[in-house]
C-alpha cells in the first residue's frame, strides 16, 4: 500500500509554524509538495523530518517555537475570517427582525 501523505496542517505542527508559513515555503520550494489532483498540497514524511533540522538552522530559530498569543489569534483569524463576520452579520439580522420596537 501507498505512504500516507501528510497535509498542511500535519506539517505545520511537526515543523511548529503556522499553515501560512508551511505554505509559503512549499510555494518558495523550500518544503518539497506534491499536489494531488492539482489542488491540494500533501508532504512525505520522511522528507520532513529530514528537512526539520535545516530549515530551523537556516532560519536561526530554536526547535522548540511557540507561537504567542497574538500570532495564535492572527493565525485564526487568517483561517476563520470569512465564518467569523458571516456569523456577526446574521445576528445583528436577527437582532433587527425580531427586536419588538
Amino acid at each position: 500500500m501507498g505512504e500516507k501523505l501528510l497535509t498542511v496542517r500535519e506539517v505545520a505542527h511537526i515543523l511548529k509554524l503556522n499553515e501560512k508559513e508551511v505554505i509559503e515555503l512549499a510555494e518558495s520550494g523550500e518544503i518539497p509538495a506534491y499536489k494531488v489532483a492539482g489542488l491540494y498540497l500533501r508532504f512525505k514524511k520522511d522528507q520532513i523530518e529530514h528537512i526539520k533540522e535545516r530549515i530551523f538552522t537556516k532560519r536561526g530559530l530554536p526547535m522548540e517555537v511557540s507561537m504567542s498569543f497574538w500570532e495564535r489569534l492572527s493565525d485564526f483569524w487568517y483561517f476563520n475570517d470569512f465564518y467569523i463576520l458571516s456569523t456577526i452579520l446574521i445576528v445583528l439580522m436577527l437582532y433587527f427582525v425580531f427586536n419588538p420596537q
